[in-house]
């Protein structure tokens, strides 16, 4: 690769704050509101014109599709998403649990609400590009927006970006998932003119369950998912293959629906799934984004020809940006494993509780049974760079851990933790690495997280 030289320049401080927080997606949200919260000025920042995320940029409604009766769920602000998304009227019950179906364009106003409400600064249209280091410590970052490159000075910086982006440009070492071994990218999209109830009598004959993931998708149940509906088409896109309007080599299509509105529209179509795309590489993002409208126009296609209730529909919108499950990881002061999920781990620093849900690298795991794992501040500490914490996905974890780490409700539980830590270690004059954890939790605890 060619390189230039760039020249060293003078920029403008736009803000000094405490807490910056990069992102905000459920991870970051939840952190923001909870440094506030906790008494600390704070900043929150995002690239895009609304905040919310993978909720409100993507379209994903189903924050919490995991929860089924004997579900032993984390309790604080992801909880609190739900709950005042339903009092603003913007949810539906999810089909397929006992959880709440988010109107994305409504959470847009939820999470202003809850922003507004805290004291965060909200600072959108900004794209956080480079950290600002001092050796090993963070002090803020570079910014570009329509108002120029300009500097962002804080105390104690959080990264829920999604992929790691600060930290890995600040230095902390970090793993990516092998492309060929990446869960996929999605593409969603939802369509206009659906007959609701004749759909809905099309998929009650259907009767579809978890078990049908294992034929389209090869995907593997612990058995007791096997018998619980699930809200999933196949058979409009094999017939659809079969009769050549999805080509045979076009194996990515097939997937969930969310809520269809009494108006007719299918709001959230989670059905296309491409593999082979790194989403830290600017042209597999372009050509996934590409790629992925190209597929939704066959999906919907196929679910025009032979999906009962679709014949009328048509395309309505695509998410705002590509939904992201899988790219880098930071290593941690602790990572967590597979392990740790499936045998209920319990550790001393815990910030909160996950039930056991995996969902991806061919495993699904639904908490029906009322256990789960405690999560360990551990993982949002990364190594290298101090008072820079990790909320989100990128947190570190193994391939089997993220599958249930990335879970948006269980981001939230992350971000939460790291606001609090950020606030806490201000508070106390102690660095985001050697905060007090005992006083951490009894923060935590005051915001209504469940620790035990």
């Amino acid at each position: 690769m060619n390189h230039i030289s760039e020249a060293a320049r003078t920029i403008p401080v736009l803000l000094e704050t405490e807490v910056l927080v990069v992102g905000s997606g459920p991870g970051g949200l939840a952190a923001a509101v909870g440094a506030a919260r906790e008494g600390a000025r704070t900043t929150l920042v995002d690239r895009y014109g609304c905040f919310g995320g993978v909720i409100t940029q993507v379209g994903v409604e189903s924050i919490a599709w995991y929860r089924h009766e004997g579900t032993v769920d984390s309790e604080g602000i992801g909880i609190e998403f739900e709950q005042r998304a339903t009092a603003l009227g913007g949810t539906e019950p999810e089909s397929q649990s006992l959880s709440e179906a988010l109107d994305p364009e409504l959470f847009k106003c939820v999470a202003d609400e809850l922003v507004r409400e805290a004291g965060v600064e909200p600072l959108l249209h900004c794209l956080a590009v480079e950290p600002i280091m001092d050796g090993g410590t963070i002090k803020g970052v570079v910014a570009e927006s329509k108002s120029g490159r300009q500097a962002l000075l804080a105390a104690r910086v959080i990264d829920a970006t999604g992929d790691a982006d600060l930290a890995y440009r600040a230095g902390v070492p970090c793993r990516t998932t092998p492309v060929g071994e990446m869960m996929g990218v999605t593409v969603t999209f939802s369509c206009a003119g659906v007959d609701k109830q004749r759909f809905l009598d099309y998929v009650k004959a259907q009767a579809p369950t978890y078990k049908d993931w294992s034929t389209g998708w090869r995907i593997e149940t612990s058995g007791k998912e096997d018998h619980l509906f699930s809200p999933y088409l196949q058979e409009p896109f094999e017939l659809a293959r079969q009769a050549g309007i999805i080509p045979e080599d076009v194996t990515s299509i097939g997937g969930t629906w969310g809520r269809i509105s009494g108006s007719g529209e299918a709001t959230y179509l989670n059905m296309v799934y491409l593999r082979g795309y790194d989403c830290t590489d600017v042209r597999d993002l372009t050509r996934a984004e590409i790629e992925g409208r190209r597929q939704a126009r066959l999906a919907i296609e196929a679910l025009r020809r032979f999906a009962p209730g679709f014949e009328h529909a048509r395309l309505r919108a695509f998410g705002m940006t590509l939904g992201t499950r899988d790219s880098r990881k930071i290593f941690g002061r602790c990572d967590l494993t597979g392990d740790d999920v499936r045998s209920e781990a319990r550790y001393e620093d815990a910030i909160g509780i996950f039930p056991e849900f995996i969902d991806g690298h061919g495993l699904l795991v639904l908490p029906t049974t009322g256990r789960y794992f405690q999560v360990p501040y551990g993982i949002l500490v990364p190594q290298k760079v101090d008072n820079l914490l990790v909320a989100g996905r990128c947190v570190a974890g193994d391939k089997l851990s993220h599958a249930a780490i990335r879970s948006q409700m269980c981001c939230a539980v992350t971000g939460q933790a790291a606001g609090v830590a950020a606030a806490v270690s201000l508070r106390s004059g102690a660095t985001t690495a050697e905060v007090d954890v005992t006083r951490l939790q009894t923060a935590l605890r005051r915001q209504g997280v469940r620790l035990f």
